[in-house]
């Protein structure tokens, strides 16, 4: 037996109606096509849907099974193509995001609070998990915007800035490097180096500054919250480096000052460069766009508190 979606909505007008002409106008179709549809469904079944001349028209109690069926089914149809047109206008869709730069929470997580705001149909997700393998993932289609610094050649995936910023050394206001108008890689080799938890490579004091300049830090320390690293450095326990915007609402605190970095090739001031990478077919969707643009908006906010 072979039922069709236009079945089970013909045999619940038919019930809705109570009549066969009133169906038929609900449907936008002939009567006489009307009957020829209930006819070949009660071919197919080998038996009779309705209990014939009884007015209004009754279902039979095979009827009254595909009636079920189509109550049960047909919302759920309904719900499906208006999931599917969400999709097709962008108003819906799924949005898993990981994050290559832990200072990046802290931007990030506003920006979150508004995007849900306005597209409260998005299913939104951070992946932190996914942080070392991140751009994989992407290709994989486990999420759908990675933040990074370092953009790829990389088929079918966008890579759109999102801003610059620049990597800046953190400092208690009483420690001898406070005096220096800007910092070097040598200064860190008798330093306690205060670091998010990430591998050195992805650290931008490590990849921009140290590695190339062969400088090891006296010693390491792995903090995971931007709050405890900053105590820690007030309190005169080790130095760090951290990009402005975590640190610009502290620039002005007494117990801190911020210096900029000599680069490697001896000029002063490092910066850096965050992107969105996403898949080229979900760049364009309304809600991805959006959510790109309120991260540009955040972090002029940010930068002018």
């Amino acid at each position: 037996m072979h039922i069709e979606f236009r079945h089970l909505r013909t045999i619940k007008a038919i019930h809705d109606t109570g009549g066969l002409a009133r169906a038929a106008d609900t449907l936008n179709i002939t009567q006489s096509a009307l009957s020829h549809q209930i006819k070949g469904i009660e071919d197919q079944a080998g038996v009779e849907l309705f209990v014939r001349r009884s007015k209004p028209l009754k279902l039979s109690p095979a009827g009254m099974k595909l009636l079920a069926a189509a109550e049960r089914i047909l919302p759920q149809v309904s719900a499906l193509e208006a999931e599917f047109e969400s999709l097709v206008s962008g108003k819906s869709g799924r949005l898993h995001i990981a994050i290559e730069c832990h200072a990046c929470f802290e931007w990030l997580f506003p920006v979150l609070e508004q995007f849900r705001k306005g597209w409260p149909e998005v299913d939104v997700d951070i992946r932190p998990g996914l942080a070392f393998e991140a751009m994989p993932a992407l290709k994989r289609e486990e999420v759908d915007l990675v933040v990074t610094s370092d953009p790829l050649d990389i088929p079918d995936t966008d890579f759109t800035p999102l801003f610059d910023y620049e990597p800046v050394f953190v400092a208690a206001a009483g420690h001898p490097l406070a005096d220096k108008p800007a910092i070097e890689a040598a200064d860190f080799a008798s330093e306690t180096l205060i670091t998010y938890p990430v591998e050195p490579s992805r650290l931008d004091v490590f990849s921009q500054l140290l590695i190339p300049a062969k400088v090891t830090p006296a010693e390491v320390r792995q903090v995971e919250l931007t709050a405890v690293i900053l105590m820690l450095v007030a309190s005169n326990r080790g130095v760090s480096v951290l990009p402005d915007w975590v640190v610009r609402q502290v620039r002005y605190n007494a117990d801190y000052v911020t210096r900029s970095l000599i680069a490697p090739d001896g000029s002063t001031g490092i910066t850096r460069r965050l992107y969105a990478a996403t898949r080229n077919a979900d760049t364009q969707t309304p809600f991805m766009a959006h959510l790109i643009r309120l991260a540009r908006q955040e972090v002029v906010r940010m930068q002018r508190t």
